[in-house]
C-alpha cells in the first residue's frame, strides 16, 4: 500500500475512533488501531496541526478530541 493512502486510512480510523469515544488518550488510539504509541502520537500531532483534532495535556497523558466539539 502506498504510504499517503495509508496514512489516509490510518487517519479516517483515529477520526471514527474519536468519533466514538469523544476524549481519548494516544495509548488507546494505538491499542485500537494496533499500531505503537509513537506512530499513533505522530499521526495525532499531524492531525492536530490539520486542525482536525484537539490536544489537552494532562500529567502523564495527551488527551485529544475533535476540534469544533
Amino acid at each position: 500500500m502506498e504510504k499517503s493512502r495509508k496514512s489516509l486510512s490510518i487517519k479516517a480510523r483515529v477520526l471514527k475512533t474519536v468519533d466514538k469515544a469523544r476524549v481519548v488518550t494516544t495509548a488507546e488510539i494505538a491499542s485500537s488501531l494496533k499500531i505503537s504509541w509513537n506512530t499513533a502520537e505522530k499521526y495525532l500531532l499531524e492531525m492536530a496541526l490539520e486542525g482536525k483534532l484537539e490536544r489537552i495535556k494532562k500529567t502523564g497523558a495527551n488527551l485529544w478530541l475533535k476540534r469544533g466539539r
